[in-house]
């Protein structure tokens, strides 16, 4: 226990922490427990097979630990450059995208900068403006939660702003910019623009890599977590000129990606079909579960580009998810975004997973009409 006789003592050294990160609070998902059925962090349902866990066991034996990994993942950035016919000294892997979305702030953010970034977007990037003393100058989406192409053109005239992020397909709405839409963004701004293709093996448009070599100030962020399945490894990547990564590598921390994630990565790049095959089959999952939830009376979907969908009820959000929970349903509370209220989102799961899913949502509903 602490002394309360210290609080002065702490008060004081507590001043000593950045004004900007006091008025922030931690990233923290969390969840309930007894959880039967997670759909609430858009991870994929399912995991490595069995053969390949057995031959990474086989490699993890051949670590060897006590060496540190290169500052880059050398041959997991030549794999990766094969695979996206890219220059690997134009990738810059990290560990998740996350820590390269602080990584660009290292590099390109500090008091006063403006940095555009449309809404609902994922909240991590906010977050990280704020961090470094940047002034987010937010761009709210149209009705349908389209993002205002339109409105964020202007802005980034009007604002110069050093970097503008754009997400296609956009967490959490799962909608998709068209490529077309991306370039005037990208044909207006003086400064970076990041597009965000966390979801991008799960949309059938075009992605922004079409544009990479023609605009030096365009960035693209991929990761592994989703189609790939590989959220608890923590491998994520930014594609761009070599010039602009070799500066990138100045700003971030060296040796964050360990050798056990770039070995399961790398057996990942070798299994090409396999990956093809998993996204195709959590967006069939996904389109099915879209069809199933708009078969219900009064909920409203938004068509998603993504492996999950947004959805609401006439029903208030925190009873449907109080009573999903009671069931061992995890979903996803989207109503803190002020462009969603009363929204949720899922994520698709396995077809046994959907069906649980949905028949505590039906459930649900019932009880809320029943009453």
């Amino acid at each position: 226990m602490f002394d309360a006789d210290r609080t002065t003592d702490l008060d004081r050294v507590l001043r000593y922490i950045r004004p900007a990160v006091r008025r922030e609070k931690p990233y923290f998902v969390g969840g309930a427990p007894d959880i039967r059925v997670k759909l609430n962090q858009n991870e994929s349902p399912y995991d490595l097979p069995e053969d390949l866990k057995h031959r990474l066991l086989d490699a993890f034996m051949t670590i060897p630990f006590n060496r540190y990994p290169t500052e880059q993942p050398d041959r997991l950035r030549h794999a990766l450059a094969k695979h996206l016919s890219h220059d690997p000294e134009g990738l810059l892997i990290g560990n998740g995208s996350n820590e390269l979305t602080y990584t660009l702030g290292l590099t390109m953010i500090e008091k006063g900068t403006s940095v555009v970034l449309p809404r609902p977007m994922f909240a991590l990037y906010a977050t990280m403006v704020r961090l470094f003393d940047g002034e987010v100058v937010g761009v709210p989406s149209r009705e349908d939660l389209q993002f205002d192409t339109d409105a964020i053109v202007a802005a980034v005239g009007k604002r110069r702003p050093a970097l503008t992020v754009l997400a296609s397909p956009n967490n959490p709405t799962g909608l998709a910019m068209a490529i077309d839409d991306i370039e005037r963004v990208v044909q207006a701004a003086k400064g970076f623009v990041v597009v965000d293709e966390a979801y991008v093996e799960f949309n059938d448009a075009p992605s922004a890599m079409t544009l990479v070599a023609r605009y030096p100030q365009l960035l693209l962020m991929r990761t592994f977590s989703k189609a790939c399945g590989l959220a608890g490894l923590r491998i994520g990547y930014l594609i761009g000129h070599p010039v602009i990564i070799r500066e990138l590598l100045k700003a971030r921390l060296p040796f964050m990606v360990d050798r056990l994630a770039e070995t399961v990565a790398l057996a990942l790049l070798e299994r090409p079909a396999w990956l093809a095959e998993q996204a195709a089959r959590i967006s069939a999952s996904c389109l099915s579960l879209t069809h199933a939830l708009m078969a219900l009376p009064g909920v409203d979907v938004v068509p998603s580009k993504t492996n999950f969908i947004l959805f609401r009820s006439p029903v208030p959000h925190t009873e449907i998810m109080a009573r999903l929970v009671a069931n061992g349903v995890q979903v996803r509370d989207m109503s803190g975004y002020p462009e969603l209220p009363g929204f949720m989102r899922v994520n698709a799961g396995s077809p046994a997973e959907n069906k649980v899913f949905l028949e505590a949502l039906k459930d649900a509903l019932q009880a809320w009409r029943d009453l």
